[in-house]
């Protein structure tokens, strides 16, 4: 298991969620109910015992096309990808959020716990059977999943505003790196990895917070369903 946080905030945006110094303030019940925790998902939290690395110029992202977060890639011991960029375990049940109370309706905080659980059971499935297991997909279903490119935008070019909005930040130009990040997310609308970027990186105030502010709220209803998480097919 590697874990790798897109980040362009670096340490200081990530750290409080990678190893949280008080685990009950970081992850009240709300974001539980947001990423589908139950009890004993729970019972068995804490900071993570494998490795996390922070890549602040996106370059995993880049490598295998990444646009949102937690997304999960599958690779053998051979080195071999078995199950492409997928969202880990995770779907929209967000979407029935209520703002005013940061709240889900339990019928939707139960079908986020049955579909993380579902993931993670095939996680340990393939982990038990290795290709023997039927989440694993054969080479070219995995390069037909990895060849559906973007619907929209140019992403070449949004990939290119980014690197630049990137090293101006590293180097203390946040005014002159927003006009990029800004300019990255309008040219690949499809990449919420890029959308997130460049409201958090606008306000020095939300670095790190999660976003979840109204231009998150808008760029969500302006696409349609399984835009931001698309359906997972386990077989």
């Amino acid at each position: 298991m590697l874990a790798v946080a897109e980040d362009a905030g670096g340490a200081g945006s990530t750290r409080p969620w990678i190893r949280p110094t008080n685990m009950e303030e970081q992850y009240p019940q709300p974001i539980l109910d947001l990423m589908g925790w139950d009890a004993e998902a729970w019972r068995v939290a804490g900071p993570p015992q494998y490795p996390c690395l922070i890549d602040e110029r996106h370059q995993v992202s880049a490598l295998y096309g990444l646009v949102n977060v937690p997304t999960a890639v599958w690779i053998d011991e051979e080195g071999r990808i078995v199950r492409p960029p997928e969202p880990a375990g995770v779907t929209e049940v967000f979407k029935h959020l209520d703002l005013a109370t940061f709240s889900m309706p339990p019928d939707a905080v139960a079908a986020g716990v049955r579909n993380r659980n579902r993931y993670l059971a095939a996680v340990r499935d393939w982990v038990r059977r290795g290709p023997e297991s039927p989440a694993v997909l054969p080479p070219d279903e995995v390069l037909r999943r990895m060849g559906r490119g973007a619907r929209w935008g140019d992403p070449a070019r949004a990939v290119a505003h980014f690197r630049v909005a990137e090293a101006l930040y590293r180097r203390k130009d946040p005014e002159a790196a927003q006009i990029h990040f800004v300019e990255a997310a309008r040219r690949w609308p499809e990449n919420w990895a890029y959308q997130r970027q460049a409201r958090q990186l606008a306000d020095p105030s939300t670095v790190g917070e999660l976003d979840a502010g109204p231009d998150f709220w808008r760029s969500v209803e302006q696409r349609g369903e399984g835009s931001f998480y698309p359906p997972v097919d386990l077989g």
